[in-house]
C-alpha cells in the first residue's frame, strides 16, 4: 500500500465548507488495516459521497506523522474537520460509531 493516498470529491484539496477531512493510520497490509480501509471507503461512498478527503498513512513508512499525532493504537481514524476532531480505533466496522463520529442521522 502506498504511504499516502488521497480520495477527493473531484475538486482541489482545499477544505471547502462541508468537506470531511479524514486521516486513517494503518500498519501496512495487516488484516485489520485492510478491513479498516475497506470499511471506511464503503462508508464514505455511501454516506459522504463527494464530501470527503481521505489521507491514508502507513505508520511503518511515515513514523514521524504518527508520532506527531500521538498514535496509541492502530488502525486509527482521525476526523480532522469539521470540528470537533474525533478519533476512532479499530477496523471501522461499527457503522453506528461512524455515523455518530460524522453526526449523520438516517
Amino acid at each position: 500500500m502506498k504511504p499516502k493516498q488521497w480520495m477527493t470529491d473531484g475538486k482541489d484539496n482545499k477544505n471547502d465548507e462541508g468537506t470531511y477531512v479524514l486521516r486513517l493510520f494503518i500498519t501496512g497490509a495487516s488484516p485489520n488495516s485492510v478491513r479498516a480501509v475497506d470499511n471506511l471507503k464503503a462508508f464514505c461512498e455511501k454516506y459522504l459521497k463527494d464530501k470527503y478527503r481521505l489521507e491514508i498513512v502507513d505508520v511503518h513508512q511515515q513514523p514521524a506523522i504518527a508520532q506527531k499525532e500521538q498514535i496509541i493504537a492502530l488502525p486509527l481514524l482521525i476526523k480532522k474537520s469539521p470540528a470537533p476532531e474525533r478519533r476512532l480505533i479499530g477496523d471501522l466496522s461499527d457503522t453506528e460509531k461512524l455515523m455518530d463520529c460524522f453526526r449523520i442521522t438516517v
